[in-house]
């Protein structure tokens, strides 16, 4: 009994899948591909034990298609390059039942790796599908990604969970051989987050740590076998996404005890130091933006730092970016302004731009109008014109207004001298 509860469980039809009724339950929008075996190339993205690894399999099966399997972790090139050759071999361009290419973890891929899978995902001789835990938008290529459909897994909910375990007991040979009696399970499914192999693996943990063949499952029973671990952290989890979340709420609540105690939970938990940086300089543009600009500064001058200290010391250096965050004046001025601009976009398209706005290094663009009527605005009082720059349908119209603090109530009356009512603030 050397492989571990998950993977002697691990569902082999689309009727032994838990979860994730919204792609493969009855009117999933997954069902109809794989029964009708018209798969095309998928991402999956979502949490781990969330079932990508499992789904993937269950697709090949279904739909009697070969299946290869690579892991970002320790494939290079020329091992994606052999898998490709075989896979063509064995299926390909002249055939609907071309291979599955499925690659764990593929955000891990560097864009060479990714790019070398371009050819053969383009000329149908696989079908490929990634599983990731990071949002593929940001860590898989724009060709790739647009060659692919994206479907998300959520976190098992509290009744996959709870039949995930009772399968696991009816299904299991040797859970089979014992005598359990589950009778509480709120510590198991609180442990696992959401995540179905840990919620497996605990429950394994459990059971192959008592001597008896008779087993009552209680809350302290679990936490009692558990207790060692006793920082509950799973940097790659639902716990990552919870605390950072908590930390960010807490810098944009302006409350540097709460932004403290999550950073140290995720210190503690071993999260990687540039990310939580990385998430102090979102916030303060976001969060805090005009209302303090210098948020942005001390942000990123903390990340530079971390970067090039490294921890333990750099704990001391997130600490004291947290704090200023947290306790800067808030505006998400900014943050709703972009918004604002590119939902106009989106609704009205590519306007033309006003011709004296526009460019004119040629003689024939300057002939057509261009930069025509344009005014220097340093060559007027206050180096200032009171003219708009936007296309002629969007005038008048406000994408940016101050909030309510005390810097961006000083430009808010600057703007009101000077558009006079033009603009509404």
């Amino acid at each position: 009994m050397n492989e571990p509860l998950a993977e002697r469980v691990r569902p082999k039809t689309l009727e032994d899948y838990i979860s994730q009724h919204h792609l493969v339950g009855e009117q999933g929008s997954l069902t109809h591909q794989i029964k009708k075996g018209i798969i095309p190339s998928l991402i999956f993205w979502g949490p781990p034990g969330t079932g990508k690894t499992t789904l993937a399999h269950i697709i090949a099966k279904e739909s009697e298609r070969p299946f290869y399997s690579l892991s970002a972790i320790n494939s290079g090139v020329k091992d994606i390059r052999d898998v490709i050759d075989k896979a063509k071999q064995s299926g390909g361009l002249f055939t609907a039942k071309n291979p599955i290419l499925f690659i764990d973890e593929i955000h891990r891929f560097s864009k060479s790796q990714q790019d070398s899978l371009l050819g053969a995902v383009e000329k149908g001789w696989v079908t490929l599908i990634g599983a990731t835990t990071e949002n593929p938008s940001f860590e898989v290529i724009p060709a790739l990604l647009s060659r692919c459909q994206v479907y998300v897994l959520n976190p098992f909910g509290k009744e996959d969970l709870e039949a995930l375990l009772a399968r696991a007991m009816i299904k299991d040979d040797y859970l089979k051989t014992k005598k359990i009696k589950l009778k509480e399970s709120e510590a198991l499914l609180r442990l696992s987050g959401g995540d179905g192999r840990k919620l497996l693996n605990i429950f394994e943990l459990v059971v192959n740590s008592e001597e008896t063949d008779t087993i009552t499952i209680t809350n302290e029973l679990v936490m009692g076998k558990v207790q060692k671990n006793t920082v509950l952290y799973d940097k790659t989890g639902e716990q990552h996404y919870d605390i950072i979340s908590a930390f960010i709420k807490s810098i944009r609540g302006s409350d540097p005890n709460g932004a403290v105690y999550w950073l140290a939970r995720m210190i503690e938990g071993g999260e990687d130091l540039k990310f939580i940086a990385r998430r102090m300089l979102i916030s303060a543009s976001e969060d805090i933006g005009l209302a303090n600009p210098t948020a942005l500064v001390i942000a990123n001058n903390a990340f530079q730092a971390v970067t090039t200290i490294g921890y333990p010391e750099a704990r001391i250096i997130l600490s004291q970016c947290a704090i200023y965050l947290a306790t800067s004046a808030k505006s998400n001025a900014s943050y709703m302004a972009i918004g604002k601009a590119q939902q106009a976009v989106r609704q009205t398209g590519d306007l033309s731009v006003p011709l004296p706005l526009r460019n004119a290094p040629t003689k024939l663009m300057k002939d057509l109008g261009y930069g025509k009527d344009y005014k220097y605005a340093h060559d007027y009082t206050d180096n200032f014109i009171d003219e708009e720059f936007l296309p002629e349908e969007l005038s008048g119209t406000s994408f940016y207004k101050p909030g309510k603090n005390q810097r961006e109530n000083a430009i808010s009356e600057f703007l009101k001298k000077r558009w006079k009512g033009k603009y509404e603030l």
